[in-house]
This record gives structure tokens, sequence and C-alpha cells, in this order.
């Protein structure tokens, strides 16, 4: 049972947008990844004590795990609201946001950081080049297709298609992961991040999600951390190609949104064929 108070848990429930009954802009598919990764079954009913809404189980995910467990997911989703603010041209919740750092140094036991945004505005001024296309692990017959979904996310980006160009950014990453993970299969299923039929052997790659191949190509080193991180943010609004998913989230892509989505694209192809020191 974590030691979390009742003020602690008005910020968090602020911060993460709990209000609603939801938690950030998770859909129950992409919760359940989300608490995978930590070993946890988030939708079981074990979590289910209050209802069955994403913030009713993670309110129940409060009382019944440890401290040291709710830092670490809390932690990670105070991030993803991060980027999720920077993605969409929003600014963060400066106050509520520092409070709930706060709740999450004193859970984990580990001092508050200064924050500071200078890793991330590193990461979102760099220009990072797309790398010759050669070099990515595809099969040959693909790297044409590669090609003009690169070209064409360009053209969206001109044409103001904003959304257009963050679902070709999106796929462009899926199929070169993809490719990855199906030219050194022992190094990716050897990653302790990689998932599990319930056999206990690894899935076949095309029943691995967008998110599972981000976080096993981050293990294995394929991926640099920053890019991981930035990933996972254009893994989501890929997901919004659902018309109900980007209403139920209100999300508007707008210029600034599809341009770090395409900074993202072009960081990790670097990190992937090897040009990023």
């Amino acid at each position: 049972m974590s030691t979390l108070t009742e003020i602690d848990k008005r910020y968090l429930e602020k911060i993460l947008g709990m209000q609603s009954g939801y938690v950030l802009d998770y859909s129950d598919t992409t919760f359940q990844e989300f608490f995978t990764r930590y070993g946890l079954e988030i939708h079981s009913q074990k979590y289910q004590t209050y209802g069955s809404s994403k913030a009713r189980k993670m309110r129940a995910f409060w009382e019944k795990e440890s401290d040291a467990i709710v830092g670490q997911v809390l932690d990670e989703m105070l991030g993803v609201y991060e980027v999720n603010c920077l993605l969409n041209g929003n600014q963060p919740d400066a106050v509520i946001l520092e409070q709930s750092r706060k709740v999450v140094a004193r859970l984990t036991g580990k001092p508050l950081a200064a924050k500071t945004m200078s890793a991330e505005e590193a990461f979102l001024q760099n220009e990072f080049s797309i790398p010759s296309l050669q070099k990515l692990p595809v099969e040959a017959t693909v790297v044409p297709i590669i090609e003009n979904r690169l070209k064409e996310a360009q053209a969206t980006m001109s044409a103001k298609a904003y959304l257009s160009t963050i679902f070709l950014c999106g796929s462009v990453l899926e199929a070169v992961l993809l490719g990855a993970a199906q030219k050194e299969p022992a190094r990716f299923n050897r990653s302790s991040a990689s998932p599990k039929s319930p056999d206990g052997k690894p899935k076949l790659f095309h029943d691995w999600t967008l998110s599972q191949l981000i976080d096993v190509s981050c293990e294995i080193g394929l991926l640099k951390p920053d890019v991981q991180k930035f990933s996972h943010g254009l893994r989501d609004f890929r997901n919004y190609i659902h018309p109900y998913a980007q209403m139920l989230s209100r999300f508007s892509p707008d210029k600034h949104t599809a341009t770090l989505c395409f900074q993202t694209l072009k960081a990790a192809l670097a990190s992937v064929a090897g040009e990023r020191a």
C-alpha cells in the first residue's frame, strides 16, 4: 500500500486529467501496454475496487501497490504528460507538475532533480538528417515505399495536412523497427522487454505493437533514450487514425506537432542507421 495522502492524490488526479474517468490520453489498450512494462495487469479484477474506468483503476493501483512501484509509474506518466504538452504546443501546469514531482521524489526516495528543459530543447531544436535508406535494416523491396512515404510526409507538411504527416511518420517508424527485428531476431527476442505469448515464448514480430518495438529497440541500444521518449509520443498520435480516439482526446494537430513528430522520425532513422554518436 502506497503512502499517498489525499493532498498528493488531488495533485496527481489534476495533472493526469482523471476527473473525467480517463488517465492522460491512454486508451484501454495503451493503458494496459503501459502497465505491462511493469509486470502488472491493470485491467484485472484486482484493480477494479472502485469501478472499471481507467481513473478508478489508477486509484486502486495507488492503494494496493508499494511506494516504489507507484513512484516509478507516476514518474513515467509525468514524463508522458510533459511530452504531450510539448508535442501539442501547450504549456505544462508548472505549479501542479512541480508538486507532483515532489510526491514522486518522496515515493521513490530520490532527491528532486532541478528541472530543466535543456535536454528536451536540445533534442527538439536539433536538425537531424535522413540517412541513406540503404543503411536501414529493411528489405530492398520496401526501400522505395519508405522513400515515397518520406517524400509524401514532407509534401503534407507543406500542404498543412499535419495529421497525414503524423500518420506517415508513424508508419515509417514501425516499418523500420520491424525490419530491424526481422534482421536480428535473436537480439530482439532475448530482450527482457520482448512480448511473450501465454506459453512464454516470444511473440511473432508481426504481432508486436509499435510500443513494444520502440521499447525493445531502446533496451538493445538501437534507439537512444531521447528517441524512445519522443517516439512514444509519435506512436500515441499515430493511434488517432481512429476518428473516435481523436474525438475523445480532443486532439488537433498543428504545424508544431507535425514538425516534432517528423523530427523524431529523422532522429530514429539516424539512430537505427548508426549515424548518431
